[in-house]
């Protein structure tokens, strides 16, 4: 799934103008890294959402700038699985 997510998550920067030819797991996506400013970093996260199902608070794009693309995409990951196990729980208590 982290494949999965880093192919979408490098897909949306180059829709978005970045160069990602030189990017790795270990890229950080704030100023040490992609350089993402907030806006970006915002419709970055929506896009995700909208492809994977999940929610970012908005007090969260902080710390989102502080992460490499490889904790990023993890985190992406431990929600889709929460989310799921949630599903899975509130879908067999019905």
């Amino acid at each position: 799934m982290q494949d999965r997510i880093r192919a979408f998550v490098l897909a949306a920067l180059t829709e978005m103008q970045y160069d990602v030819s030189e990017v790795t797991g270990d890229t950080d996506l704030g100023p040490a890294g992609l350089d993402l400013e907030s806006l970006a970093l915002a419709d970055l996260s929506v896009q995700v959402e909208d492809e994977f199902g999940i929610k970012f608070d908005l007090d969260e794009m902080e710390s989102t700038a502080l992460m490499t693309l490889d904790e990023f995409t993890a985190d992406v990951a431990r929600r889709i699985d929460a989310l799921a196990a949630t599903s899975a729980t509130s879908g067999s208590a019905a």
